[in-house]
């Protein structure tokens, strides 16, 4: 097994040194197994949703077009085996996806360096051996089943879940080291977005990956250049108030000046050694951040980047040793080739070199065995706070399709809007009585309509009003007469037509006191007289003259200012009163 790994990694080596033959970027990264498998699962399920509406897709589906794609790519017979369904559309959008993300699969490595007759006659690789590995048989035989034989005891799955921390710390220390390397890295964006939680949840990814579609960008560029437009862009370069990105604005700033902190690190420190470590121990750093001492995680963490500095090592001592043994005999005055300018257009350049062979390592790893637990684990990926892959390119907005909201949501919406609704109809101003509607059921309760009030036998003339004086006199909420109005309480004793001919009767015009006088005329009533009070109800009267008018107003405040002990009045006083004065 360690053998044919050797190998496959031999045939990634060629792609490097030749790599303008493969692709238009040096920091192209190789796709190992269980990423072909990932990448694999998200193009079906995005030609479902083309075709059926839901972005979703069942492992046993997975599994079937997997081995039907591996023997279509390597060439193989696969004649007893069913074409999956939409196949040609699925392996568009699979190599597409990889394109886009600056990946190359093994499959694409091994026929690339075949056709260009890289790979010499003793390293050479069978299809079917390729297949084998891919698939896991390789593996499975040479752990000749012990594993499946072994029966399951609390120690062993205590052991077995800390696999899984492991496998899931080595991911996210190496998509940050990938993402590092290659920009348009999807996949591993996807990975690492919200470890450690930045609040950066599956809505902010969804935001994000349309924002890139439309803008026709990976994700990590796309989020970049919101963020530099965010702190760097004037009033012009400003994003619009109704991006959605704007909600996102702190997790995405975190993200990104992370990863600008290790660019920094690779730009500035020239030893790559010295650099690799740095990368690595800053990226435990910060995954372990707010966590115990005593958390798994972390302790797998630790144990990780261990690893990973140590085949750093490993790697340069290696390269070291080739690069001795290839300039033996060669005078030390020779100039490299790229001499000029070596320690700014190239800075760094050595330590991607570093970490695209650590990267070429890990994938040509075994795959993992339970495809289960790689691609629909979500418990075990919960409880850590990771969201698993297919849930965050899963769009959260519902689909075209018929199933709707779930009960709960749909009861707390209903209540919701009902709490709008109560709160709405409650909110009323101070001057609420003022309104139109409240006025008129103002007059409605307590006043009666103009054709049930009685009339004088002889009516005086019309007098038009003035805007200022009614709407003084409409001021009917309250009990007490206003300015501008004549407040005229009738004895119980008194009828309508009596009413009618002293309000009708000609008024001395020289007499200035005279409507004080009257207003003062107030007869008490009793509870039996009440309906006849509202009948007689307050009326709003102006005069052309201003002299009368400024008199009622004088009249109007000192009948307010006396208290009613001093407005009783004797029956039948009103009306001699009245008389003696005519």
């Amino acid at each position: 097994m360690i053998a044919f790994q050797q190998q496959i990694l031999n045939l990634i080596k060629c792609f490097r040194r030749q790599w303008p033959l493969f692709s238009n970027s040096e920091r192209t990264t190789v796709c190992g197994a269980d990423c072909m498998l990932m990448v694999l699962q998200l193009s079906m399920a995005e030609v479902n949703k083309q075709h059926h509406g839901d972005f979703t897709v069942s492992l046993s589906d997975v599994l079937e077009t997997w081995k039907y794609l591996l023997h279509d790519k390597l060439g193989l017979s696969y004649e007893n085996m069913k074409e999956p369904e939409n196949y040609a559309d699925l392996k568009k959008t699979y190599h597409a996806f990889l394109a886009r993300s600056n990946m190359l699969d093994l499959i694409d490595v091994f026929q690339k360096c075949y056709g260009l007759g890289l790979v010499s006659e003793d390293e050479s690789i069978a299809p079917v051996q390729l297949l084998e590995f891919i698939s896991g048989i390789m593996n499975v035989q040479e752990n000749n089943g012990s594993v499946l034989s072994t029966p399951s005891t609390p120690v062993k799955r205590q052991g077995q879940e800390n696999v899984k921390v492991t496998i899931l710390a080595k991911k996210c220390v190496c998509s940050y080291l990938s993402l590092l390397v290659n920009s348009k890295d999807d996949l591993a964006l996807a990975h690492i977005l919200n470890v450690p939680d930045r609040g950066l949840d599956r809505e902010a990814f969804t935001n994000l990956k349309h924002a890139s579609q439309k803008r026709k960008m990976s994700i990590f560029l796309m989020a970049t250049s919101f963020i530099r437009t965010v702190e760097l862009g004037g009033r012009g370069c400003a994003s619009s108030s109704f991006d959605p990105l704007k909600a996102h604005v702190k997790g995405l700033s975190n993200f990104v000046n992370f990863i600008d902190k290790l660019q920094e690190i690779v730009g500035e420190v020239l030893n790559p050694r010295i650099a690799g470590g740095r990368i690595l121990s800053t990226v435990k750093m910060h995954l372990i951040k707010g966590r115990s001492n005593g958390d798994p995680f972390c302790q797998a963490v630790e144990e990780v980047v261990q690893d990973l500095d140590l085949k750093i090592k490993n790697i340069i001592d290696s390269q070291h040793d080739v690069l001795t043994a290839s300039t033996t005999g060669v005078s030390p005055a020779r100039p490299k080739l790229h001499s000029v300018n070596h320690d700014t257009v190239y800075c760094g350049r050595d330590t991607v070199k570093v970490l695209l062979v650590l990267l070429d390592e890990e994938a040509v790893n075994p795959p993992t065995q339970n495809k289960a637990e790689l691609l629909y684990d979500d418990e075990s990926l919960n409880l850590l706070g990771v969201t698993p892959v297919l849930t965050l390119f899963r769009s959260p907005a519902q689909s075209n399709g018929s199933s709707p909201k779930p009960l709960r949501q749909r009861i707390q919406k209903s209540m919701d809007e009902k709490k709008i609704k109560l709160k709405q109809s409650s909110i009323k101003s101070q001057f609420a009585c003022t309104y139109k509607n409240e006025l008129n059921e103002t007059k409605g309760q307590h006043f009666l309509s103009s054709n049930q009030i009685p009339t004088c036998i002889h009516p005086a003339p019309k007098q038009l009003l003035k805007a200022g004086y009614l709407t003084e006199g409409m001021n009917s909420c309250l009990d007490v007469p206003v300015l501008g109005t004549i407040s005229e309480n009738v004895h119980p004793t008194r009828s309508y037509t009596e009413t009618g001919k002293l309000s009708c009767q000609p008024r001395n015009k020289d007499s200035k006191n005279e409507q004080m006088d009257l207003n003062n005329d107030k007869v008490i009533c009793d509870k039996e007289s009440e309906p006849s009070l509202q009948k007689n109800a307050k009326k709003p009267k102006t005069s052309k003259n201003p002299q009368k008018e400024l008199d009622s107003k004088v009249g109007g405040k000192r009948q307010h200012s006396k208290t009613s002990s001093k407005n009783k009045l004797i029956a039948g006083q009103g009306k001699l009163t009245h008389f003696f004065r005519l």
